[in-house]
């Protein structure tokens, strides 16, 4: 058995010193540790009691889980080992070779400015089209689009999700 206690349910009034004061009566108090949320600072109700001995801690679980304190009925229970956690970097994984500038791969971009002034890096010509032309592949006005239901159907004119072909759910 383990000398580190967990005490649940606490009160949000309660503070380290009543904390030791009441776990003093099974024997020596050696720490509190009171849980607190890391970006408000409030009392999460919750926290961690070591005694000095195992005995000590056995008798605080016996006397103390299901007792009142400030109003609350606490928990007391023998607490768990604590998860090992990277302190940063990786997380297990192996690093990521370097990459080039630009973030993607692919040839490193130039700093140097383009002709033609400030235009985006996407941006095309504009290109002049005769008036009342379609561009290729252009249906009729009154065409329905593909896979189109009739008017009244229970899907409102739309496949089903199951055979729409999308290419990340496996069906074809």
């Amino acid at each position: 058995m383990s000398k580190e206690l967990y005490v649940g349910h606490l009160s949000y009034d309660a503070t380290e010193w009543e904390l030791e004061r009441l776990f003093s009566v099974s024997g020596r108090v050696t720490s509190i540790h009171l849980i607190t949320d890391p970006v408000t600072g409030q009392f999460k109700g919750c926290g961690y009691v070591r005694m000095s001995t195992e005995a000590e801690a056995k008798d605080a679980i016996l006397s103390l889980d299901g007792a009142r304190f400030l109003d609350s009925t606490i928990t007391v229970s023998e607490a768990r080992p604590q998860k090992q956690v990277n302190a940063g970097g990786y997380k297990g994984k192996s690093p990521r070779p370097p990459q080039a500038a630009g973030g993607r791969g692919g040839a490193p971009k130039s700093s140097a400015a383009k002709p033609g002034g400030f235009k985006s890096a996407g941006a095309k010509p504009a290109v002049s089209k005769p008036a009342g032309s379609k561009p290729a592949g252009a249906k009729p006005a009154g065409a329905k689009p593909a896979g189109a239901k009739p008017a009244g159907s229970k899907t409102g004119g739309f496949k089903t999700p199951s055979t729409t072909g999308n290419p990340r759910s496996g069906k074809r």
